[in-house]
């Protein structure tokens, strides 16, 4: 087993996934960077979140991401792909809108890096109530998500935060890094 040098947390809106990357970041003996796809979003001028070239989000919670956005996406894949390949550990926080086709770019952007995929699982009304405590995200989005965005998915550890606080999921994640690098891990 190689050491990962980038960890890929995919999970629905309001899953749990930030708060992961919060405790992976304290609980891992490393240094690791953290990208989320919600910076992404925010580091897009504000002409892109309001029209079809963009990313909108549709009553309901659906998510529609238009050509500008799809660029945009694959540049910033490739971003950190290039930081992991200058020696950077990296975890990334993603939604997977397209399922197997998002983790199918991501796996082309960090082609020859050593990755831990980890699926964040959440039920679909926890993620809900979750949503609706946060008062940051359009109704409806996380419980769409919650089990669309695994469809298709393959996965080397999954957790799930509807029964595991985020610190004990990142120490299940730390512990699968931990024993890559183990010599018997080898």
């Amino acid at each position: 087993m190689t050491i990962p040098q980038v960890i890929v947390l995919n999970g629905g809106s309001s899953s749990g996934k930030s708060g992961i990357v919060r405790c992976l970041q304290a609980v891992l003996p490393d240094p690791w960077l953290a990208f989320g796809v919600d910076t992404l979003v925010d580091a897009m001028p504000p002409s892109l979140r309001a029209s079809d070239a963009g990313i909108g989000f549709e009553p309901g919670g659906a998510v529609v991401v238009g050509e500008e956005f799809r660029l945009l996406d694959a540049a910033w894949a490739e971003g950190i792909a290039a930081m992991a390949r200058a020696g950077a550990r990296i975890v990334v926080d993603d939604v997977f809108l397209g399922g197997p086709e998002s983790q199918r770019r991501w796996r082309e952007a960090l082609r020859g890096l050593a990755v831990l995929w980890v699926g964040v699982r959440c039920d679909g009304e926890v993620a809900a109530a979750r949503e609706i405590a946060r008062g940051d995200r359009p109704s409806g989005m996380a419980a769409a998500q919650a089990e669309a965005v695994h469809r298709g998915v393959v996965y080397d550890l999954e957790v799930d935060t509807s029964r595991a606080e985020s610190l004990a999921c990142a120490r299940v994640i730390a512990a699968r890094v931990r024993s890559s690098s183990s010599p018997q891990a080898s």
